[in-house]
């Protein structure tokens, strides 16, 4: 009986099943942008996009756009929109050089690939924005992932397309 109960403290302390029924909505306020790169080397007077895409599923249905941004002071966002997946033990939002590979085959791409970790999720649904470090080369970085670090693997993921 002690074992049993053991067994179910240590599994719920491990898997967190809880996290199942809790969502966490973010309304972060994300800039109005203009399409399409810079004409110059300047940073633009508004915010522009530079690449955009939509999450597809992995270990857990994931919807959502999402796209990098440059504001006028050159700095740049990952701006995720109308997100909705599943809350989970460590998820973090990663650009990733994986491919992004859909079904089954995908959930794991990312694990081994090099990556930016821009942070844990903020919640499971909703508008949220991420700094991307100053020194990240996008261009090395063509994807987004949900990444749970707890079990190696995607919730979902998204590959950026210039525009």
């Amino acid at each position: 009986m002690l074992a049993g109960l053991a067994v179910v403290v240590i599994g719920g302390v491990i898997f967190k099943p809880w996290l199942v029924f809790v969502d966490t909505e973010i309304a972060d306020e994300i800039p109005v942008a203009a399409s399409g790169t810079p004409a110059s080397g300047a940073p633009p007077a508004t915010p522009v996009v530079l690449s955009s895409g939509t999450f597809i599923s992995h270990e857990h249905d994931t919807t959502g756009t999402l796209s990098i941004i440059e504001k006028p002071d050159g700095s740049r966002i990952l701006a995720i929109e109308n997100l909705d997946t599943t809350t989970g033990p460590d998820v973090h939002v990663w650009l990733s050089a994986g491919e992004v590979i859909g079904g089954f085959a995908g959930w794991r791409t990312a694990g081994g690939a090099p990556r930016v970790d821009l942070g844990p999720i903020k919640g499971n649904r909703g508008d949220q924005v991420y700094a991307v470090p100053a020194t990240t080369d996008l261009a090395r970085f063509p994807a987004v992932v949900l990444w749970c670090v707890q079990f190696d693997v995607s919730f979902g993921a998204a590959e950026l397309r210039p525009l």
